[in-house]
Formats: structure tokens, sequence, C-alpha cells
């Protein structure tokens, strides 16, 4: 029987050692549980539709997939577990990568175990939290636009504005996002204009970036840096 409070956990890591190590750790902390563990995308998203833990915690790279894709298919079928990526990588357009795909956190492994229940705490909690030492200069950018938007007192966007967001930071084009909204392609560039102006925002991929600090479920912690040009479309705002 769950007590009430526990967090319960799956460790998806392709090292075996890791996996036993994480495990040892945490089955030690009270309050959280492994439930289960795996080394594969495909296994990792079963156990969650099974087992719908209160957390995932994954590695970036796993042997049949990416950690991202398996963030995406988890979210999919069990939209209340919260992720939280623990890996090697550090690079910028990993990062962001991670937190489009939806994730409530970002860690790198040679974080102290301490360090680590923290964080998981405050994910489970509903919170959002990225390794500090990720934090770069563009940080300041984002908490700007967080900031015009938290200071007009009432919602920045429409919500159609809004609908727009997330297919954007998808990568999508004008044209596809125009054919997914059933609109015309010249409205779809009006919308981005307004939002545009609004934001003060003339990239797409800065318009990503907003959308994953702000619309993403990230709380008002999270301390990310999205590297500019991540988008795979292009970067005009209105192409």
């Amino acid at each position: 029987m769950r007590k009430p409070g526990t967090i319960r956990l799956v460790i998806v890591d392709d090292h075996e050692v890791v996996r036993i190590g994480l495990r040892a750790v945490l089955d030690l902390t009270p309050g959280i549980v492994v439930v289960g563990q795996t080394a594969l995308m495909r296994e990792a998203t079963s156990l969650c539709l099974r087992l719908k833990p209160d957390l995932a915690l994954l590695d970036i790279r796993l042997p049949d997939g990416s950690g991202v894709d398996a963030a995406r298919d988890i979210l999919a079928c069990s939209p209340r577990t919260k992720i939280l990526f623990l890996t090697s990588f550090a690079d910028d357009h990993t990062v962001t990568e991670a937190i489009l795909s939806g994730a409530h956190g970002y860690l790198l492994k040679d974080i102290s175990s301490d360090a680590l229940v923290r964080a998981i705490r405050i994910i489970a909690s509903g919170q959002a939290f990225v390794d500090p030492r990720l934090t770069t200069p563009s940080l300041p950018w984002i908490k700007s636009r967080r900031s015009i938007a938290s200071q007009a007192g009432r919602p920045l966007l429409s919500p159609q504005e809004k609908r727009l967001l997330p297919l954007v930071a998808k990568g999508l084009t004008n044209r596809e996002i125009a054919g997914i909204l059933r609109l015309s392609e010249k409205t779809v560039k009006n919308y981005l204009a307004r939002i545009c102006t609004k934001l003060k925002i003339g990239r797409r991929s800065q318009l990503a970036a907003f959308y994953a600090a702000s619309f993403k479920g990230s709380g008002g912690s999270l301390a990310f840096s999205p590297a500019q040009g991540f988008v795979a479309s292009t970067d005009n705002m209105f192409e």
C-alpha cells in the first residue's frame, strides 16, 4: 500500500551500475520508492503506462532511442508523471531539446546524492529545476520576456495565439501550422506578428524559449538557457 506523500519513481538509464547506484541511494531515502527500472526507451514507456509513477528519471541516450523521445512518449501515456533528466550532456542544444519535450528538470550526473534527492522533491512538488551550472547569459532574456507577461496584469496572449506556441516550438512551418489549426497561412503570419509585437520577440527560436519557460508547467524556478537557432525550421518569425 502506498504511503501518503511517497514519491514513486522509475529509473531509465543504459548503465546497469548507474541504475544500481541510484536505486541504492533512493531506496534508502524516506518518502521515495523506486518502483521500476530499465535501460530501454520502449520499456520505459510501458513501465510508466502500467505503473503511473510520480517521476521518471531519464538519461538522454538509450540503446534503442533517445531519452527525449522517451519523455514525450511517457508524458503522452502518463501525463501526471514528472520527467527529470539525469545525464552527462551539458550543451545548450541538448538541454533545450529536453526542456521542449516537456521535461520538468535537468541535472548533470556528477551532482551529489543530497542535491539529487532535493531536486526530485522539488519536481515532485510541481516545480521545475535545472542544474544551476547550466545557466548561461541568455537567462536574463527569458526572464525579461516573462516579466513583460507578468506586468501586463492580464493574459498577454489570446487563447488562439497560445495555440500557436507549441507548434512553432516543434519547428513546424507556417503552412503546417495553418493546416493543423485550420487557418490560412496569412492568418498564421498575422498571429505571429501580434505575438512578436506583444513579447518583443523577433526569432522563432526565442519564441520557443519563451514557450518552454512560461507555458509548459515550468514554474518560476526554471533556469535554463535555450540555444538560439535550435528550432528546426527557419528562424525568421514570419516565414
